[in-house]
């Protein structure tokens, strides 16, 4: 009589303890794809420094890590744009620096695009590299895949705001979601032009991924530009709370935001935070 009380005891224990690590205590962290493989690595660490802590990180985009900190949903959210109007309600922690760049296939001879021609690009007014100098090697026609981000994407919001364009002006051929799609899409199509995270972007072209970054305002896309402040198109990788954070939440937000971490920060081809 006396076992299956104690099979139901240990049941509860088991329910309670996720993955077999003392209390299991865990923290749901969402948002910006661009973020997400830093913090997924920042968790890592964290978790091994502190046994029985869980860190789910999940992508979506900015704005779902917005929406779901404020909806309770997340303990943190990840933006990789700067705060907007309207969210002085929310607490903003920068953690890294980024920039957004135009890439192309590795084997697409344009060496450099103004910004006008970027937005003529995007806007329609150009359909074929033909139309840009050094477009094509050989006169061939060659239509243009213009790859654009999806809504809710704070990548989508900095290259508007750069190029000067509206969301309802762009004419693409493939909307993507995260910068893994983005760079799949560009890799695959030698007609294609993209725009993602320099740390995205630098990340894959290292790993023989058959992309090239493109410079803007005459300035090399790369991490180096970015860090001494050259690269126009900068941006602040940040975690997002709704409240002030206490707890287990302000042990991770400090962590990330520590030099214990600026290790991962530079293999993922983003600056440090001061």
């Amino acid at each position: 009589m006396m076992t299956r009380p104690w099979f139901l005891v240990l049941l509860l224990m088991a329910w309670g303890c996720p993955d077999g690590r003392g209390t299991g205590e865990r923290l749901v962290v969402t948002g910006s794809s661009t973020v997400a493989p830093l913090m997924a690595e920042i968790g890592k660490r964290f978790e091994s420094e502190r046994p029985g802590v869980r860190v789910d990180v999940q992508t979506g985009g900015s704005s779902r890590g917005i929406a779901d900190v404020r909806g309770g949903l997340a303990d943190v959210g990840m933006a990789s744009r700067a705060p907007k109007a309207g969210e002085d309600d929310l607490h903003f922690f920068p953690i890294a620096r980024d920039g957004v760049c135009l890439f192309v296939h590795r084997d697409n001879p344009v060496g450099e695009l103004t910004d006008d021609q970027i937005a003529a690009i995007y806007t329609g007014q150009v359909r074929d590299w033909r139309e840009v100098a050094g477009g094509t090697a050989d006169g061939a026609e060659a239509p243009i895949t213009v790859v654009n981000k999806a809504e809710g994407r704070a990548t989508l919001e900095v290259f508007l705001a750069h190029f000067g364009l509206a969301s309802r002006d762009v004419r693409a051929t493939v909307v993507v979601g995260d910068n893994e799609q983005a760079v799949k899409t560009v890799a695959a199509d030698p007609n294609a032009i993209g725009y993602v995270s320099i740390g995205t972007a630098e990340h894959s072209a290292s790993r023989s991924v058959p992309i090239r970054l493109l410079p803007a305002g005459g300035v090399e896309a790369s991490t180096d530009a970015l860090a001494d402040g050259r690269f126009p198109i900068a941006r602040p990788l940040n975690l997002v709370t709704r409240e002030e954070p206490a707890g287990l939440v302000r042990e991770l937000i400090d962590y990330a935001r520590s030099p214990a971490v600026h290790d991962l920060v530079r293999e993922l081809f983003f600056v440090p935070v001061r």
